[in-house]
């Protein structure tokens, strides 16, 4: 009997303990159960005394979750609807269902009624199809510089392209546009000034090495004053392949980008191939869409490349997702009421005031970015706390984005869902207390 084992706690009788009994009915009969036998498993092995069960295993169940991820939750206040550094697109609650369901056994590459093989990913394929009728057919490939690599392999290989010297353009962490496509194997033929192209440069350049006629949106900058670039109507009348690189992913226009190009309309304007992101405007997960003639991109999906370049499951789901369900994040954002974003504000400001911290509404001005629709300006409302509060609210959990401006700390609520209100007052009274 002095063997301390024969001491241990039975399952049912720690179960019955209150304060296990209220774990277990927070958290379910089953974790609190292997706490318990956790637990007493380490009796069995002399780490602790049969005393200690019971509050061993409740500290157990009342341990937070490991983090599976060294990835952070961030609200985004920055007034950046597509912020690069914060993930860009937040995806929609119907794309991550859709993420979960993918994340098992699924067929995304299998036909359930005939029991054999099936074109990968096809229910995003036919959505993208639906969402811009005015393509012949529909690629996805894992980001927007994966689909121009695509098609400079695909239509350029040891070829020239001409492309516009005013969009050889750079974008995020040094990434330029020329370097992919001569690293494809491509010759870049470079027409025209930084600031005036017209259909005669190109016109002039073309000849039997030409590949295809390239044409970037400037994306994340913008020329103005004496300035001239043909259409792609014009460049289509040359004899060879236009391709059009609409880069954020606005598939048809938007009353708030009327300068913002999308590939519906390009597709309309006679553009053989349209790329574009998936995690920009669309507001999806990352990826590369290519749209057009339904020859052109049947060579492009054969091509070997294209093997290297595939998208997964998940991918897929939460394109399809975004395409066919709610409103994705992004959307709202843009399309968010500024009257209804300003009373947020005043109540917010108003209960931090309450509780003793000096905060005030005021109007704001957001941001699209990710590269999208250089010099729009949003406007918008935000909560103004003093500025030392900015280093506190990124350290916490969840983690609270702002921007500094003028001396103060700004949460612009365009970019922050009203289901996080209450998560951002409470992350300020957490740096107040």
């Amino acid at each position: 009997m002095t063997d301390p084992r024969r001491r241990i706690p039975r399952t049912d009788v720690l179960l019955a303990d209150p304060r296990l009994a209220k774990a277990a009915e927070e958290l379910g009969r089953e974790p609190v159960k292997a706490a318990i036998v956790t637990a007493q498993d380490r009796v069995r092995a002399g780490d602790i005394v049969p005393e200690a069960v019971a509050d061993v295993a409740l500290a157990a169940v009342d341990e937070p979750a490991p983090h599976a991820t060294s990835l952070s939750p961030v609200v985004n206040a920055t007034g950046v609807v597509v912020h690069t550094n914060l993930g860009r697109a937040p995806l929609s609650d119907t794309a991550l269902e859709a993420v979960r369901t993918a994340g098992g056994y699924t067929d995304v590459e299998f036909d359930l009624t005939g029991g054999h093989r099936a074109r990968r990913g096809r229910g995003a394929l036919a959505a993208l199809a639906d969402a811009v009728p005015d393509a012949g057919d529909v690629h996805v490939v894992n980001n927007n510089a994966a689909a121009l690599l695509l098609c400079a392999l695909t239509l350029a290989p040891g070829k020239e392209i001409v492309l516009s010297r005013g969009e050889l353009v750079e974008i995020g962490d040094g990434f330029r546009i020329p370097e992919l496509l001569t690293a494809a194997g491509a010759r870049l033929r470079e027409v025209g000034t930084t600031n005036r192209t017209g259909v005669a440069d190109y016109a002039a350049a073309i000849g039997p090495d030409t590949g295809c006629v390239l044409k970037v949106h400037p994306s994340n900058f913008r020329v103005t004053g004496f300035t001239a670039e043909a259409s792609i109507e014009e460049l289509t009348e040359l004899g060879v392949p236009v391709v059009v690189d609409v880069g954020s992913g606005l598939l048809r226009p938007h009353p708030l980008l009327p300068e913002e190009p999308d590939a519906s309309t390009a597709l309309r304007a006679g553009a053989a191939v349209v790329t574009a992101s998936g995690d920009k405007l669309l507001g999806g997960p990352q990826a590369g869409l290519l749209l057009g003639d339904a020859a052109l991109l049947e060579r492009l999906r054969r091509h070997p490349a294209a093997r290297a370049l595939r998208v997964d499951k998940l991918t897929l789901a939460a394109l399809e997702a975004t395409l066919l369900g709610e409103a994705p994040p992004v959307a709202a954002a843009l399309d968010a009421d500024v009257s209804v974003l300003r009373s947020r504000a005043e109540r917010i400001a108003a209960e931090l005031s309450a509780r003793g911290v000096t905060a005030s509404a005021v109007e704001s001005v957001a941001a699209v970015g990710g590269g999208g629709a250089p010099g729009v300006e949003l406007p918008s409302a935000a909560v103004s706390l003093p500025e030392p509060y900015a280093e506190p609210l990124r350290s916490g959990s969840p983690a609270v984005v702002g921007r500094l401006d003028r001396g103060r700390c700004l949460l612009d609520l365009r970019t922050v869902p009203d289901s996080d209100d209450r998560a951002l007052v409470e992350a300020v009274l957490g740096c107040a207390s």
